[in-house]
């Protein structure tokens, strides 16, 4: 009900700019830009955690960015999955070109989130930004679909407040696959994909689950990619000198 109640009442309420709150726009141009107007760029938390797949970023999570992120997940601010799809879809061209490999279609593998966030917040805020990130990717003519595969086995701590290596501790072997996930990722280039990117520590630990099920399948294309709407500036290496 809560989630079917977010999406009627988006129609009918005035919009305001995700970022910044002016009226009327559900994005405006000044954030639009800050979300959307650089290129993709490698991200490398500082320090980087040993295993962290190869990560492309394509906004750097300062004001407006956090308040986009955070208006579409956990205010419920469903008309800007678009946009954030888009800055992914960035995000993912540049993992996809950078990294060598077979071909096939691009599979986005979303972060997953809590079951009690998803409940608390109404929806599954990666896996939304996923789904239009494939679709921004079909629409240029790049063959993508989500492939939700990975799911918590365990609960874990709240992230927040955590050092980077707390944060190692609090996801290792958190996550699995899903039952036959292996067989669905098959021929393609798989990605891992999230809306942020602080430490690594869940990207490291979404790629040991996905190479410890894929590494067995032949067909099966190991992650070593990740694409990411925002980091912290410092991660982009361009940012460090």
């Amino acid at each position: 009900m809560r989630a079917w109640w977010r999406e009627i009442s988006g129609l009918v309420t005035p919009a305001v700019c995700g970022g910044c709150g002016t009226p009327r726009t559900r994005l405006c141009e000044v954030c639009g830009q800050a979300l959307l107007g650089q290129a993709a760029r490698r991200a490398r938390p500082l320090p980087e955690p040993a295993g962290l797949p190869v990560v492309h970023a394509v906004a750097a999570y300062t004001d407006p960015v956090r308040a986009v992120i955070l208006a579409h997940k956990e205010r419920g601010a469903l008309g800007l999955a678009g946009p954030l799809g888009a800055a992914l879809a960035e995000s993912v061209r540049a993992a996809v070109g950078y990294a060598n490999g077979p071909g096939g279609p691009v599979m986005l593998v979303p972060v997953p989130s809590a079951p009690g966030a998803v409940r608390a917040r109404g929806h599954d805020a990666a896996r939304r930004i996923a789904l239009a990130a494939a679709a921004e990717l079909r629409c240029s003519g790049r063959a993508a679909r989500v492939l939700p595969v990975l799911r918590q086995r365990r609960r874990m701590a709240d992230q927040a407040g955590l050092t980077a290596r707390e944060r190692l501790a609090n996801v290792a072997g958190a996550l699995e696959v899903r039952a036959g996930g292996a067989r669905l990722l098959a021929g393609g280039r798989a990605v891992i994909v999230d809306d942020l990117m602080t430490t690594g520590a869940t990207l490291v630990e979404a790629a040991r689950a996905l190479s410890a099920t894929t590494g067995a399948d032949p067909r099966a294309t190991v992650p070593a990619r990740a694409a990411v709407v925002a980091v912290p500036p410092l991660s982009f290496e361009i940012n460090r000198n």
